[in-house]
C-alpha cells in the first residue's frame, strides 16, 4: 500500500468513469444472463459486500428477490435453479468468496463474477465474467474498483427489472461531480481536514439505500491512515450512536438523504458534535460539502466516498 499512489488512484477516477460510460454505451455486460432468474445471491467481502448490499436493497424494492452474504458466512441459499449467484472481487482472489464461491460450481445455479482481474481464480468456474475495468489500483485500495462495482450492479439492475435509464450519461454525470471535487478540493478539504481531525476518530452516517457510502468512508480511514473509523445508518443511528455524542468529541460525516436526518441533527445540535454533511446543506451541520449533480441520488451513490477518500489520502500522507 502507498499513499502517494492512493491520491492519483483517485485523481484519474474521473478518466476511468468516462471509459466505463463508453463501454456501457457499446454493451450490456450483463446481456449473458438467462432469462429466467428467480433469485439473486451476491457474494463478496469488504467493499464488494457494501457494493452489494445497496444493489440487492434496490433489487427488493424492485420486486426482485435479491440477498447480499457475507462470503465467509458457513451457508446461504442453496444451489438451484433459477438462482443469479454474483461473487465480486477486484482481485479475483478473495479466499472467503473463492470458499463461498465453489458451493455454487458446475450448476444448477447461474454463476456471473464480477472482478477487476478477468483470468484471475474467481472467473474459473464462472458462466458469466464481467471486468470492472477499472484499471490497476496502483495505491493497493479499492477504490475506483468500488465505483466501478457500483456502477455495474446499477447495469444489473437496469437488466433485471427493465428499467428504462441510460446508465451511460449517470456514468457520466458521476465523473462530472467526482472532477468537480477532485478540481476545487482546495476549497473544502483544507476545513474538513481539520472538523474531523478529532482525538475520538471519525464516523460516518448515510441512509439505507446509500449506506455503501458510510461504510466505505469508514473504511477508507481505517485502512490508510489507520484512523479508528465506523459507519451506521441514518435511522439507526438514533439507536446505536447516538450514545457516543454524549462522551466523545464525535466527529462525522453526512451522506444525508434519510428522512431520519433531522431526527440525527437534533442530538448533534444539543450536544455540539461535529457534522459535516457531503452533498446538501443540513441545519446545524458544522459544514457542507457541494458538488456538481449532487441533487442527484444516483450520482451520489456512485460520487460521495471521494471526500472521505481524499481526507483519507491527506491523513495517510502526513503520518
Amino acid at each position: 500500500m502507498n499513499s502517494e499512489l492512493y491520491l492519483s488512484d483517485l485523481e484519474s477516477k474521473p478518466e476511468s468513469l468516462a471509459t466505463l460510460a463508453g463501454s456501457l454505451r457499446a454493451a450490456d455486460p450483463f446481456e449473458g444472463l438467462p432469462g429466467d432468474v428467480d433469485r439473486v445471491l451476491f457474494l463478496g467481502m469488504g467493499s464488494s459486500r457494501y457494493a452489494a448490499g445497496v444493489a440487492a436493497l434496490r433489487l427488493r424494492a424492485a420486486g426482485v428477490n435479491a440477498h447480499a452474504e457475507y462470503a465467509s458466512a458457513a451457508a446461504s441459499f442453496p444451489p438451484a435453479e433459477g438462482t443469479l449467484v454474483i461473487p465480486i472481487s477486484a482481485t479475483g482472489s478473495s479466499r472467503e468468496t473463492l470458499d463461498a464461491t465453489e458451493r455454487y460450481a458446475g450448476g444448477p445455479a447461474y454463476l456471473a463474477a464480477i472482478t477487476n482481474r478477468p483470468g484471475s481464480p474467481l472467473t474459473e468456474a464462472a458462466d458469466l465474467v464481467i471486468d470492472m475495468g477499472a484499471g490497476e489500483e496502483r495505491g493497493g485500495v479499492a477504490c475506483r474498483t468500488f465505483q466501478h462495482t457500483l456502477a455495474l450492479l446499477l447495469a444489473l439492475e437496469s437488466r433485471l427489472t427493465g428499467r428504462d435509464r441510460d446508465l451511460p450519461a449517470l456514468v457520466g454525470r458521476a465523473a462530472e461531480a467526482t472532477a468537480d471535487l477532485l478540481d476545487r478540493r482546495d476549497e473544502w478539504l483544507p476545513l474538513a481536514l481539520e472538523l474531523l481531525d478529532g482525538p475520538h476518530g471519525v464516523y460516518t452516517i448515510a441512509p439505507a439505500e446509500r449506506l455503501s457510502s458510510a461504510e466505505q468512508s469508514a473504511l477508507m480511514f481505517r485502512e490508510g491512515p489507520r484512523r479508528p473509523a465506523d459507519a451506521c445508518e441514518s435511522g439507526d443511528w438514533s439507536h446505536v450512536d447516538v450514545y457516543l455524542t454524549k462522551t466523545l468529541d464525535y466527529r462525522a460525516l453526512l451522506f444525508p438523504g434519510s428522512r431520519y436526518d433531522a431526527q440525527a441533527m437534533d442530538w448533534v445540535r444539543e450536544r455540539e458534535s461535529t457534522v459535516i454533511t457531503v452533498g446538501a446543506e443540513v441545519k446545524d451541520a458544522t459544514a457542507a460539502i457541494r458538488y456538481t449533480h449532487d441533487d442527484d441520488p444516483d450520482v451520489a451513490l456512485l460520487t460521495e466516498t471521494l471526500v472521505a477518500e481524499l481526507v483519507a489520502a491527506y491523513w495517510w500522507s502526513a503520518r
